[in-house]
């Protein structure tokens, strides 16, 4: 029981720090799109992810001392460029916003076309194996629903990006752009709940571990 507990309470820890860390990320990112007087600090808060990832695919490839030089030699080009950057960085924000969602609406879309798996029947198979006739009909009906969420988001941010000021954007992008997931997590398992049998759910936990399996390349449960 003691080593169940101490398990729990690391998962716990790490969702936590997760979440702290995001919510953390996405006031820093309102205040700095925000301000009337930006300066090299608020760009910074724009680009450290990007510039993060980037470094953590280069120490992921086959040619790690290649591609650190080339992040190496891209931060060099941001610093020389800060001055433009400070200027535009907002131009940032709405690529890692809208462009996130853009791509994860193709990525959702692409798998809805004939002679392939819908993504949530990915995830579904993960978690079930073999899929019954409703819950296959579920989640091509859900994987639509997604793929409309995310395509729905990265318009709406760029209209909001173009017609308005940048605060009123940034509040839809940085401070409402967790909880608009979080309930569109909450609508489609309530939706779940009402027209699937029990034994074709899977709760928000499974269903997030399942996501984290088919990222690094699992395979479906076996029956």
């Amino acid at each position: 029981m003691k080593a169940e507990q101490k398990a729990g309470l690391r998962q716990a820890w790490r969702w936590g720090t997760v979440l702290t860390l995001g919510i953390s990320y996405s006031v820093l990112s309102h205040l700095a799109a925000a301000s009337a007087a930006p300066d090299l600090l608020d760009a910074m808060v724009a680009v450290v992810p990007l510039v993060g990832l980037a470094f953590a695919i280069a120490w992921r490839s086959s040619q790690r001392t290649l591609m650190l030089a080339l992040c190496l030699a891209a931060c060099a080009v941001l610093y020389a460029i800060s001055g433009w950057l400070v200027k535009h960085f907002n131009w940032v924000f709405l690529l890692q916003h809208a462009g996130m969602y853009a791509l994860l609406c193709g990525a959702f879309v692409r798998t809805l076309q004939a002679g392939r798996t819908p993504m949530i029947a990915g995830f579904a198979r993960i978690v079930h194996g073999n899929l019954s006739p409703a819950l296959i009909r579920y989640t091509r009906s859900a994987t639509w629903a997604w793929s409309f969420y995310f395509g729905s988001i990265s318009g709406l941010s760029l209209l909001l990006f173009w017609l308005t000021p940048v605060p009123i954007w940034s509040v839809f992008a940085n401070l409402l752009g967790g909880p608009m997931l979080v309930l569109m997590f909450v609508g489609e398992y309530a939706v779940r709940c009402y027209v699937l049998p029990v034994t074709d759910r899977a709760g928000p936990l499974e269903a997030i571990r399942a996501y984290r399996q088919a990222a690094s390349g699992g395979s479906a449960r076996q029956p």
